[in-house]
């Protein structure tokens, strides 16, 4: 049995020995070395645009136009090739492409002020980058808590890819299948109190806490009244944005708790047409959920509640996406300010489902894009890498709050805890009902007790634990990819999941320096670097 402690945030973002957070000194930026180019720049392509490129520094976060022939020039100056990834295939970096000649003093002067030429070696240089990731992981770390609340493991669907479908269906989960009442609410709410104030939250403090339900299936309607006490309650504290992770099927259950002041944001999930979707998303006797889930979105959405509707796609279902979107049309609710769509691929998270039918998330990109091209409707469906534009943005918006830098992939590696309807808690949803992953419990008193080994375990997984990810020119980006999925691949949390995000990071900020070119982005900006 895993020790449980009274909880105590760590002072160390459990981070190996000898890379504690540091303030960087400005005489860390130069060292001995010889000059050469730095590990972590990264080249990107301009779509028709064959005579510059994009150039990103990844811890410094600069990013400038450069020619060709400076582009050139840093390649020939590399250390050594990128490392590959413990699991998973790069797409290699632009190749060298011309004669290699030396840029103008002036110019060599601005590529090291902006970090892409350095001094330091490699090894070096990987240290440098290993403090400023702890440094801001330690800060990650200490942000306010996000919450997830699962008030059942039960779902009332039986979807064949489901990641929790042995909680239903093997008699030895039985007992898992029961609601959270009161009195578990009540021991949430007062471990809620518990790890605020070891966040730095004050009692009383002006802040606007999340709180996601999530299942099984969060809003059945036999949960009701659990649900609306604990959304009562949230509220007594304070703000909070209170959102769903649901099917949908029996939302009309909650109709008057919907809405911005209630359950103000929803992510339903339609997996194609009537016909496609009833053969996915289907109730124990094998009937279909689509037209009771659509009415429920009509409803949330008349409500002022907002919708994102996902689509889980894999290679069976992915042409269903054009005549989709004009159902979304038809329907009326693309014409919703707070209705929006996504897509986001299938993974072989359990034996019923063929690895062979589904898609890595770049490959989805492309087949998206190819889609969008074909069917324009489909452009008003977006991706799972829609996050990433975002980021791509940040590198040339000079009034973004937030640069883009990650040490880790989500939540579940600096603030989010999960507590199920047994007081347990944990880091990440994907690994709920196994008393045996729990970070912590919530005990009847309302104490909080964690397992030092777990807790380490998922808030340690960052860019600087792993090996492969402190040398890597994406790490600032990707943040070491999804854990679970490096687990199912690698049999290891601390191993990191690529998932093609070379590829997928060097288009989105292509795309991202077009929307500069062509005026359409909020606000960005690039410089581009002198050459004599």
């Amino acid at each position: 049995m895993v020790k449980l402690e009274p909880f105590e945030l760590p002072s160390t973002p459990f981070l190996p020995a000898g890379l504690a957070p540091l303030r960087v000194k400005a005489s860390e930026l130069e060292g001995r070395g010889t000059l050469r180019t730095s590990s972590y720049t990264i080249y990107v392509d301009l779509p028709g645009n064959s005579e510059d490129m994009l150039l990103v520094q990844a811890y410094t976060g600069a990013h400038d136009l450069a020619s060709r022939r400076v582009a050139t020039y840093l390649r020939s100056l590399e250390a050594h090739h990128a490392p590959n990834p413990l699991y998973g295939t790069w797409t290699p970096e632009p190749a060298i492409e011309g004669e290699v000649s030396r840029p103008s003093d002036e110019t060599i002067e601005v590529l090291k002020k902006r970090g892409y030429l350095v001094t330091l070696t490699p090894e070096e240089e990987e240290s440098l980058f290993a403090r400023l990731s702890a440094r801001h992981h330690l800060a990650t770390l200490r942000g306010a808590p996000n919450y997830v609340v699962m008030p059942t493991y039960e779902c009332n669907l039986r979807c064949p890819y489901c990641f929790q479908a042995h909680m239903r269906t093997e008699p030895r989960n039985a007992h898992l299948l029961r609601v959270m009442d009161r009195t578990m609410v009540d021991r949430i709410l007062a471990g809620m109190r518990t790890i605020e104030a070891a966040h730095g939250l004050q009692e009383g403090a002006d802040v606007s806490r999340g709180l996601t339900f999530f299942g099984g299936e969060p809003l059945l309607a036999r949960s009701r009244p659990t649900l609306q006490y604990f959304m009562e309650q949230m509220r007594a504290r304070g703000r909070v944005r209170l959102a769903a992770i649901t099917n949908a099927t029996e939302l009309e259950a909650y109709a008057d708790l919907l809405g911005p002041e209630g359950l103000a944001s929803l992510q339903v999930t339609l997996d194609g047409m009537p016909q496609e979707h009833d053969r996915r998303r289907i109730y124990p006797d094998g009937s279909g959920s689509f037209e009771r889930i659509a009415r429920n979105i009509s409803l949330a959405l008349e409500r002022g509640a907002s919708v994102s509707v996902r689509m889980n796609i894999d290679r069976n279902n992915i042409d269903q996406l054009p005549v989709l979107a004009e159902l979304f049309e038809a329907r009326g609710w693309s014409r919703q300010a707070g209705f929006s769509s996504y897509v986001a691929p299938i993974h072989a998270g359990n034996g019923q489902v063929d690895a062979g039918s589904t898609f890595t998330s770049w490959q989805l990109t492309q087949a998206m894009e190819e889609l969008r091209q074909r069917h324009p409707a489909v452009s008003r469906i977006g991706l799972t890498d829609d996050s990433l534009q975002v980021k791509a943005r940040q590198l040339f918006d000079q009034k973004a709050r937030s640069t883009g830098f990650s040490t880790a992939f989500c939540g579940a590696h600096t603030t989010m805890y999960v507590f199920d309807a047994f007081g347990d808690i944990y880091a990440c949803w994907e690994r709920t009902g196994d008393p045996r992953q729990r970070i912590g419990h919530v005990t009847p008193s309302g104490e909080v007790l964690m397992s030092r080994l777990h807790l380490h375990a998922w808030r340690g997984r960052n860019v600087v634990s792993n090996p492969v990810c402190r040398k890597c020119r994406y790490a600032t980006s990707c943040g070491g990819g999804c854990a679970v999925l490096a687990e199912g691949a690698s049999g290891t949390l601390y191993k990191n999941f690529c998932d093609g995000y070379a590829q997928r990071f060097r288009a989105r900020v292509a795309q991202a320096y077009l929307e500069h070119v062509s005026g359409t982005g909020p606000g960005l900006s690039v410089t581009r670097l002198c050459e004599a």
